[in-house]
């Protein structure tokens, strides 16, 4: 049986079910896309997504605090969505 996305470090049963809905509903699924892509998508159903949740995307692949990527890579993720015209407005 696949893991759970919810027990996912930084991501949660919100989270987890925002994610379900975008066609991600197990770990190893999520863990084996790229976070970016992820994102992107689940904004294509979930318009209202914050950048939040893709601190913790990042985060949960990188078995890293959400906090901790906001703060070192916010940057160099702004930047990657403003070249592909995502970036938060």
């Amino acid at each position: 049986m696949a893991g759970s996305v919810a027990a996912m470090r930084g991501l949660g049963p919100r989270s987890a079910a925002i994610l379900a809905a975008a066609g991600y509903a197990d770990a190893e699924a999520l863990k084996a896309a790229d976070p970016f892509e992820v994102y992107l998508q689940v904004r294509r159903h979930s318009p209202g997504v914050s950048l939040n949740l893709l601190y913790a995307l990042i985060g949960a692949v990188e078995d890293r605090d959400w906090r901790d990527v906001a703060r070192r890579d916010r940057t160099s993720i702004l930047l990657w969505l403003d070249e592909r015209g995502a970036a938060p407005r």
